[in-house]
């Protein structure tokens, strides 16, 4: 695999997020997560471990969707694990992730909703 930058503090995910995927590197976006990652994607099933969310992404990216860095929310951080979240441009919900500092001082994903759609009421 080559060597990918790291993610330092858990807001430069995001932003290697969109770099990778707007790059079309579905082993990149991979990279960003845990090899035990879960994504609650697609929508109403989950995508678990790195090697599953590469395979997905692959076929996301084929499409070569076009991703706008957004403004991170606040994030909150508890020792080793964070969550990250930014705000949909159409503002409703949150896209949230919960990432861990590994031994190496860097940042993966472990939890990844990419999009919350609020119950309806």
């Amino acid at each position: 695999m080559p060597e990918y930058e790291k993610a330092m503090r858990p807001e430069d995910i995001t932003r290697l997020f969109v770099e990778r995927s707007n790059a079309g590197d579905a082993a990149g976006v991979a990279a960003l997560y845990e090899q035990d990652a879960v994504m609650a994607y697609p929508p109403g099933g989950q995508t678990v471990g790195r090697e599953a969310i590469r395979a997905l992404w692959e076929k996301v990216l084929a499409n070569r969707p076009r991703f706008e860095p957004e403004q991170p929310l606040p994030t909150l951080v508890s020792g080793d694990i964070a969550l990250t979240s930014t705000p949909p441009k159409d503002g409703s919900g949150a896209r949230a992730q919960v990432v861990r500092r590994q031994p190496d001082g860097s940042w993966l994903r472990l939890l990844d909703q990419p999009e919350f759609v609020p119950p309806a009421r």
